[in-house]
């Protein structure tokens, strides 16, 4: 296996290409992989990085040591951080709504518009936009003894990046409401059972098994899979009638690949197909 470090700009964000698989590694244990000014500039940069890179397949995104991500830094909310000499102009309220409805656009809006599968891998808890973060993915892997939490309503805010949209259309808007507003712990058999997660697995595991889903992802006939998510994507907003267009459009492109004519012969010939995927 040739494992290919990609440079993100910060050590607080690790990121190595391997068969296929990129794994995107939140790296700030201290602070439990809490987003910042140098880790979640360089996520949104790693994620257009990846989508351009013929090697990449799937992303798997996790969070070093027994934290997915925290969410934002509480300690430099509401004015508990130091203020510095560049912080005399204070931005209209005008002004932060649109920085950060583009720091949302540019984060987990990409994310689900990204042309491959992104897995997450919860080996610890994952809290407001952390979790926000883990629901903008496609799959979720989840420690069996780990939970998650919105938490905005610990810190008297209404949540941001995407958590209602995203928690809205995997549970319903009874249920998200419910953990919207007590920002209880969501245990992992929970999140199981409510399907916010795909597949619980003990905490030595979770990586492992992020990835292994990933490879199998990543070797599969990429045309296809990435028609697949955009199909579904469209499914949640759209109509039937919109849906069956965007579907047929969508099989027509991958019924001229090499994959399809691969996986047609493989088929005839009673074998696993072998796709001509970079690497």
């Amino acid at each position: 296996m040739s494992i290919e470090i990609l440079e993100t700009g910060t050590n607080e964000l690790l990121c190595e290409l391997a068969d296929g698989v990129a794994t995107v590694t939140l790296n700030r244990p201290e602070k439990r992989n809490a987003l910042g000014d140098n880790l979640t500039p360089a996520l949104r940069a790693i994620l257009l990085t990846l989508e351009e890179n013929l090697r990449c397949g799937a992303i798997v995104i996790t969070g070093s040591g027994r934290a997915f991500c925290a969410g934002g830094d509480v300690s430099g909310m509401g004015g508990a951080g130091s203020k510095t000499e560049t912080q005399t102009i204070k931005p209209t309220p005008e002004d932060g709504m649109r920085a950060l409805i583009h720091k949302q656009e540019s984060l987990t809006l990409r994310m689900h518009e990204l042309a491959k599968p992104i897995i997450a891998a919860l080996p610890g808890p994952a809290a407001g936009a952390g979790l926000s973060i883990a629901l903008a993915a496609d799959l979720r892997v989840m420690s069996d003894d780990t939970f998650i939490t919105t938490a905005f309503a610990n810190i008297g805010l209404s949540g941001d990046y995407g958590t209602s949209w995203f928690l809205t259309r995997l549970i319903g808007p009874s249920r998200a409401l419910e953990l919207m507003l007590t920002a209880r712990r969501i245990t992992a058999k929970e999140c199981l059972d409510l399907g916010i997660v795909n597949t619980i697995t003990p905490y030595e595991e979770v990586r492992n098994r992020a990835r292994q889903l990933a490879l199998d992802i990543a070797n599969g006939p990429r045309t296809a899979l990435r028609y697949m998510k955009e199909n579904i994507n469209r499914a949640v907003n759209s109509d039937l009638k919109t849906c069956l267009s965007g579907e047929a459009r969508a099989l027509m492109q991958c019924s001229r690949t090499d994959d399809h004519k691969e996986a047609v012969r493989a088929f005839m010939e009673k074998r696993p197909p072998i796709f001509n995927n970079p690497r």
